[in-house]
């Protein structure tokens, strides 16, 4: 290394031995051969040397990182639902790369594992945002802990029973789907509408916001059935279906799910228009299944989801989950918000609740008072093995 270091500095050697010479004669010149020599130094008592103790190592996130916001993604990276949960943790981290977001630091935690644990270690670890979690039982179980340190929950939930004191619903909901495609189809010229519904509480909230729908449009609605999934259940409430007359038919079930009841539909109204939930567009073969062909459902436009979803395949080597767009867009808010927000200080949760909504891959959103978040949807047609946008989102909210 020195001699590199000569070679970079050509005269260095000469410098340094001229140093080195200087010191010697000055040395020299202090130095008087007639003193007597000096007393041995006698040694006294040796003391024990204490050993140097070590920091403590603490769990969590490094107590020198302030210069960042910390955000807690809380999602099941194990289990039954790891999956969806590592196609969400992959996006958060693909929007921190797409946006150069050197000042937001994601940190994830296995809701697998207790979301209650969970959220108990993330609060902890000084998050002052917490994304997700999936289910609505999580988003229930840890919403007392994030309430009473001030922070708010982006829960991914489509359960709208869980928003409400800083907890956040950002899950495509099934009455806004519902609402839309049903207000399409009475544009369109239907007026008398039927419902397929399965039993559940998805059933329970569909058949609610249908028959609101219905009657907000100024429809009427001829006959609602419920069924145990499965195909002879729903053949019966097909049947029962059959008694009154219908030119639509809202079928609040999978993409899959439909195809098994269409046969029934055509032979008790061979004309009506089949109609479908934000369900159907977490299907990616939806636009294939040639039973479905003519039918309507409405959703978040897919027109940005194809660059996502070509972008995630190339990084991640796999396609993602449909569901997986709402962890890129939180990180889309996330960063908007974070020009206004300290590191360190609470997040500014008013921020939540602009009336302009915010922009992502699903198009745009805002969240209302209920801390659901309101999205611009547009009606979709499975038409030749595709689907066709017949009714585009709205492009924002007007304030």
């Amino acid at each position: 290394m020195a001699e590199a270091a000569a070679k970079r500095q050509p005269g260095m050697s000469r410098i340094i031995r001229g140093i080195v010479i200087g010191a010697a004669l000055a040395l020299s010149a202090c130095v008087r051969p007639s003193a007597p020599p000096p007393e041995p130094v006698r040694p006294g008592p040796t003391q024990p040397v204490r050993p140097t103790t070590p920091p403590p190592v603490r769990p969590g996130l490094p107590e020198a990182d302030t210069e960042r916001h910390r955000v807690a993604l809380l999602v099941p990276m194990s289990g039954t639902n790891a999956g969806i949960g590592r196609s969400l943790n992959n996006a958060t981290q693909l929007a921190i790369l797409d946006l150069k977001a050197d000042n937001v630091r994601i940190t994830t935690y296995d809701t697998a594992l207790g979301a209650t644990a969970a959220a108990t270690r993330a609060l902890a670890d000084g998050n002052k945002l917490i994304v997700g979690p999936l289910l609505a039982e999580d988003a229930r179980a840890i919403a007392p802990l994030a309430r009473r340190a001030g922070v708010p929950v982006l829960s991914f939930s489509n359960d709208t029973g869980v928003a409400g004191n800083g907890t956040y619903v950002m899950g495509y909901t099934p009455a806004q789907s519902i609402e839309r495609v049903v207000d399409y189809a009475r544009r369109s010229g239907v007026t008398e509408f039927a419902g397929l519904m399965p039993t559940g509480l998805y059933g329970d909230r569909a058949s609610t916001a249908f028959l609101r729908a219905v009657e907000g449009a100024g429809g009427k609605v001829t006959a609602l059935e419920t069924y145990n999934r499965g195909a002879p259940a729903m053949n019966a409430a097909i049947a029962r279906l059959a008694r009154s007359p219908f030119q639509a038919v809202l079928i609040a079930d999978s993409a899959s799910g439909a195809v098994t009841a269409v046969p029934g539909i055509r032979r008790a109204s061979p004309t009506a228009k089949v109609l479908g939930t934000e369900l159907w567009n977490s299907d990616s073969a939806v636009g294939g299944m040639t039973a479905l062909n003519g039918s309507w459902f409405a959703s978040v436009s897919d027109t940005l989801y194809r660059t996502y979803a070509g972008k995630y395949r190339a990084r991640f080597g796999a396609a993602p989950y449909r569901l997986s767009t709402l962890g890129y867009d939180a990180v889309l808010l996330t960063v908007r918000i974070a020009r206004d927000w300290r590191p360190g200080d609470n997040f500014p949760t008013g921020r939540l609740s602009d009336e302009g909504g915010f922009g992502g891959i699903d198009g745009a959103f805002r969240f209302g008072r209920d801390g659901v978040a309101e999205r611009a949807l547009e009606v979709q047609e499975i038409r030749g093995g595709t689907t066709v946008t017949v009714s585009p989102a709205p492009q924002g909210f007007g304030r």
